[in-house]
């Protein structure tokens, strides 16, 4: 092995370096401003999880996604972060006492077993908001905007946003015969 072949990042494991890293946090930060403006409280799930917990309820596909690893102090199978999401799920089912709807938002880096094919690398770092205890079409339309309001923060060209209401409407349309 060469001095460089050590230096060698593994396939899909990104560095990001100035100027884009400094692009990239006043991003999370006008991102996490627009949330927090909106109502939604930030909260941050732990890189790494047991299995049991991190995986309950999710398809196989997240499972396949998975980094695993065994705990060298309980030796339970834990698992690094491959969707935020069903972390904050969790976290607003079993930590949070709170009645009425929540409104989460967070930004964390995950880790993934392969690239995806929309960001391409294996850590990308995942940004969103979750609105749990609201099912009506109101939270629906509330998600939406927001969506469409991160899209111009990030200064998306307004030539993709019919994209982007044709996908935020399929996905209602799914929710509305899913409810049926």
């Amino acid at each position: 092995m060469t001095i460089a072949d050590r230096w060698l990042l593994p396939d899909g494991m990104d560095e990001v370096l100035p100027p884009q890293a400094t692009r990239m946090e006043q991003l999370r930060r006008a991102l996490l401003d627009l949330y927090y403006r909106w109502g939604y409280d930030l909260v941050m799930p732990p890189p790494v999880e047991f299995l049991d917990s991190l995986l309950t309820g999710i398809g196989t596909d997240l499972d396949l996604q998975t980094f695993k690893l065994t705990d060298q102090l309980t030796g339970r199978m834990m698992g690094a972060s491959a969707d935020v999401t069903p972390q904050v799920a969790r976290m607003d089912a079993h930590s949070l006492s709170r009645t009425g709807p929540a409104r989460l938002c967070y930004c964390n880096s995950v880790l993934r077993a392969q690239a995806d094919q929309y960001q391409g690398g294996r850590s990308p770092v995942q940004v969103g908001v979750e609105l749990f205890g609201h099912a009506g079409l109101e939270a629906d339309l509330e998600i939406l905007h927001l969506a469409l309001s991160s899209l111009a923060t990030a200064g998306a060209r307004k030539s993709i946003w019919p994209w982007a209401i044709s996908a935020s409407i399929a996905i209602l349309s799914r929710r509305q015969i899913w409810a049926l």
